[in-house]
């Protein structure tokens, strides 16, 4: 039975930046720790990723593996795994919802893992958990940075 983990973090951008980088495929390297190489494999008639191959280094987890992206309009998208090495399930999505009349932006990460070996659902939940704030925070860091010629804060490298 698949559970997912969610998470949710308030970033000093409107929705649309926020989307901007989310979108940005090519550039997952420069600010997920994870990511290693992005390759967008096929596009939708609005020119937005709907497949994507991703190259992943996660410490122990190392994988290489396709995910085909859905967008809910202009402030929603979501994935699901195509293939993998090593998962079985990679299931989640991004929920954008405007704050203070649209200046700041309430991101919600939802996500659900099943790796191909055995692994208790409490370490699956706790790996989930990792990732969505580290992927949170690389986000927030990344939006925030991108919106502020200024260049911002220096974040965690958790």
């Amino acid at each position: 039975m698949a559970e997912h983990t969610r998470s949710s973090i308030t970033i000093e951008a409107a929705p649309a930046e926020v989307m901007r980088v989310i979108a940005d495929f090519a550039r997952y390297p420069e600010w997920t720790g994870e990511v290693k190489q992005a390759e967008i494999l096929d596009t939708d008639e609005q020119g937005r990723a709907r497949r994507v191959r991703l190259v992943l280094d996660a410490g122990a987890i190392k994988d290489d593996h396709t995910l085909a992206y859905t967008w809910g309009g202009p402030d929603q998208v979501s994935w699901s795994l195509v293939k993998s090495q090593m998962l079985r399930t990679l299931d989640g999505s991004y929920t954008l919802v405007p704050v203070q009349g649209g200046h700041r932006t309430e991101v919600t990460y939802q996500l659900t893992v099943d790796v191909k070996i055995p692994m208790l659902g409490m370490i699956k939940r706790k790996a989930e958990k990792v990732i969505i704030d580290r992927a949170l925070a690389g986000l927030k860091k990344r939006v925030e940075e991108t919106g502020t010629a200024a260049g911002g804060e220096t974040g965690t490298d958790g």
